[in-house]
């Protein structure tokens, strides 16, 4: 029994955990991008920089409240500097749309023109970010490490692997299921977000309506700078901050909004969840957990790991292919905005 409760822990401390806080990572990320498609019909494909951008300004605001003697105790400063951060993005992602995308509105562009440009705004807010902070990793969690220990668990079960739960995975798993009820909350039950709902099904219809495209336009972008810019801080609490690792996180972002059909919010949580758990899943060495479920003579001696720790990106890649091929749809085709 013990054998079974520890494979279990193994599994749990390595896999399922992680998993999660990174699958609600991918989610958070997946929401922006199926948002700024529900609403203005292209891929944005600076999303992974505002990311990068909107925790670039967390960690500013962070140093600055810092040295300043401001913290939180046990839990990260970094909290206490995302609204700043949320607010810094949201103005510089609508000065972008005010400069670049409402031209390309007027003259009713396609959406390839929209994708296109969004490259562009990318590669800028990239040089930017490297400008302003640098390349380098920043490490900028503080407060309580850990809710609980691997030594602390041992102690109180009694069993032979030990599971830790890191105060930044907590924090991003409940972080992430308040957002998620709250942007529900926003879309279904206020006037704004049911204006959103109309404009996304039928843009012709809701200006007949009177409703203001501006207007859900604005929010849309706003919207999704908050919601780019939690997932990126979360990302950077939980990992560490670089500039160049969120440019890679667009492929699984993309891939999750895809699994779940783009433009469906439900579709991009489970989406992000599909891609979280895969990656890690197809990586994890499974000698151990094997170890304590087979006899001995019958333990493999390789590690048994279906893919190197290398080739993680390349399974957001291969999953975004399948589903292509597939059902291009995606998972929940159909329930948009």
């Amino acid at each position: 029994m013990d054998n079974l409760l520890n494979a279990v822990v193994l599994l749990l401390n390595f896999l399922v955990v992680p998993a999660l806080a990174y699958g609600s990572q991918l989610a958070l990320g997946a929401l922006g991008v199926t948002l700024i498609y529900g609403v203005l019909r292209f891929s944005n494909f600076a999303h992974g920089e505002t990311m990068s951008f909107g925790a670039m300004f967390c960690i500013l605001f962070t140093w600055l409240l810092q040295s300043w003697g401001v913290t939180l105790g046990p839990l990260p400063t970094a909290l206490l500097a995302l609204p700043f951060a949320i607010i810094a993005t949201a103005l510089f992602v609508l000065a972008t749309d005010w400069l670049v995308y409402d031209y390309y509105r007027v003259k009713k562009a396609s959406s390839l023109i929209f994708l296109i440009a969004s490259v562009g705004v990318m590669f800028i807010m990239n040089g930017l970010v490297r400008f302003i902070i640098g390349p380098e990793d920043r490490n900028f969690a503080d407060g309580a490490r850990f809710v609980f220990t691997a030594r602390d668990f041992k102690e109180w079960s009694g069993l032979a692997e030990g599971l830790a739960l890191r105060s930044t995975q907590l924090i991003t798993i409940v972080t992430a299921i308040v957002i998620v009820a709250a942007l529900f909350w926003f879309l279904n039950r206020t006037r704004t977000g049911k204006s959103m709902r109309a404009y996304s099904d039928n843009e012709d219809l809701a200006l007949l309506s009177g409703i203001d495209p501006g207007h859900v336009v604005r929010i849309a972008w706003i919207l999704a700078a908050a919601l780019a810019t939690i997932a990126g801080v979360l990302y950077g609490l939980d990992k560490s901050y670089k500039p160049f690792t969120f440019l890679q996180l667009l492929l699984p972002i993309f891939a999750a909004a895809i699994v779940g059909g783009v433009g469906s919010p439900v579709g991009a949580i489970a989406g992000g969840f599909v891609v979280a758990f895969s990656e890690i899943g197809l990586t994890f060495a499974y000698k151990k957990f094997l170890a304590y479920l087979l006899p001995a003579a019958l333990v493999p001696d390789g590690l048994v790991q279906l893919l190197s720790t290398e080739y993680k990106f390349a399974v957001s890649f291969v999953i975004l292919v399948v589903v292509l091929l597939i059902k291009p749809t995606g998972l929940f085709s159909g329930k948009t905005l």
